[in-house]
């Protein structure tokens, strides 16, 4: 088990998770549907199986490209830590689960799984052929706020599509700046990024105007739905990271990228997530 979880760095479902649970509880403190333990431990093993089938697809799918790459060439398939026939099956694994446990929450989100499955994994391709490759992965993540709802409630609605587009757009603008480390390298096996595709200087300003929309983003619910105090308290930290990060990474100083990307955004995801539950508890109590 040691090597899968070096295959699908679980420390990077830190991301999207905590947003899920806003979703959830989302669902659980605006509309009638009761709190249920069986149906959030549902949620939370969808999130981990789609994660799994994501991280894992990308380093089977990558594996000659990282193999090539000095910054990866020490990942688990070129290193030989893992087979590649053993990430695919893990992957096959993961998607059959990540069904089934679909299957338990309620009919939408089982119809819905297969579209979910399709965008996490599609992700992998896209930089063989697009630019916009970071939108693809900000926009698999962003099934994860609007999935937790739907889980819940069993409908749509707007207030979790605003926590959706924030993650897209959050991620999409953290995954410019990671990009960054790979700018020549991209450029020189002919690979599609933000970075390869405008510079750093470009792609930091872009990843600026990305994040703008996240802020806006998880300001928006404001007028739609009840806080207290607390939310606004969550918003200014997640907002706060996001000007962080930016004055981490310079065009002309890429070497805290690293810092950038795992703590900085580790950080604002979950004490935004925090805020949120504590202002849920807050309102219903």
């Amino acid at each position: 088990m040691k090597k899968y979880f070096s295959l699908v760095l679980f420390a990077h479902s830190i991301f999207a998770m905590p947003f899920a649970l806003i979703g959830f509880f989302l669902g659980v403190t605006t509309t009638p549907n009761p709190f249920n333990w069986y149906l959030l431990a549902l949620v939370i093993l969808c999130m981990v199986f789609a994660r799994n089938a994501a991280m894992a697809f990308n380093r089977y799918l990558d594996r000659n490209i990282d193999a090539k790459n000095p910054r990866t060439v020490t990942r688990d398939i070129p290193a030989g830590k893992i087979s590649a026939n053993e990430a695919l099956t893990f992957v096959i694994v993961n998607c059959v689960l990540f069904v089934i446990a679909t299957a338990f929450i309620n009919t939408l989100c089982l119809y819905l799984s297969p579209i979910a499955l399709f965008v996490v994994l599609f992700y992998s391709y896209t930089k063989r052929f697009t630019a916009l490759c970071h939108l693809v992965l900000g926009l698999g993540l962003a099934l994860a706020p609007i999935g937790a709802y739907i889980a819940v409630t069993g409908a749509f609605n707007i207030v979790p599509l605003f926590y959706s587009f924030a993650v897209l757009f959050w991620v999409s603008g953290f995954d410019i700046i990671y990009a960054l480390q790979d700018e020549s390298f991209d450029r020189a096996e002919k690979l599609h990024s933000i970075p390869a595709a405008l510079g750093i200087k470009n792609a930091l300003r872009l990843s600026v105007v990305l994040h703008i929309f996240s802020a806006l983003c998880v300001i928006m619910p404001l007028f739609f739905a009840e806080f207290s105090w607390v939310y606004y308290i969550g918003i200014a930290f997640f907002c706060a990271m996001l000007i962080y990060q930016h004055l981490l990474v310079k065009p002309t100083d890429i070497s805290k990228v690293d810092r950038a990307f795992a703590t900085t955004n580790g950080y604002a995801s979950v004490i935004f997530a925090i805020c949120f539950l504590i202002d849920a508890y807050i309102r219903n109590k």
